[in-house]
């Protein structure tokens, strides 16, 4: 299976910290499009990664045209409260990139029009958005299950 999780522009450490756990749980590479809204180290991210970031698989990108220059061959499959189809409806390939938007702001639209496929978490208790690190858990089993 290959399969990767992304991370544009993360706003929290704590945030990015779990899904670098998540990430190296899963055997699942994470790439972490910066700017960064926190110093990204070691020391921003231990409380959440704690020594999960030494066995993850991580690769730095400076922006986003440099991520797309170098992201590797696959769908970009950006998970949105906006989504155009529900993860349980939604046919995961190998080879899919899940991109998590930033917390505050989640995607600009250059980045939207680059995805080739938006999905959404339905929640049907009536909540607006679940947190970034708990979305990208449930996307990457979906995917998962999906592909296994």
């Amino acid at each position: 299976m290959n399969l990767r999780l992304a991370s544009f522009q993360p706003d929290i450490a704590l945030n990015l910290g779990s899904m670098i756990r998540l990430s190296a749980c899963f055997a699942v590479p994470i790439d972490v499009i910066e700017p960064c809204g926190f110093p990204f180290s070691v020391k921003a991210l231990r409380r959440s990664a704690m020594d999960y970031a030494k066995i993850a698989e991580i690769k730095r990108h400076d922006s986003w045209d440099s991520y797309l220059e170098k992201k590797p061959a696959g769908r970009i499959v950006l998970m949105s409260t906006e989504g155009a189809v529900s993860l349980w409806d939604f046919e995961f390939q190998s080879g899919d990139t899940l991109l998590m938007g930033r917390e505050s702001a989640g995607v600009p639209a250059e980045v939207h029009a680059a995805a080739d496929a938006t999905v959404q978490i339905p929640m049907p208790g009536g909540g607006r958005s679940l947190n970034v690190a708990m979305s990208a858990g449930i996307a990457v089993a979906e995917a998962m299950r999906q592909l296994r």
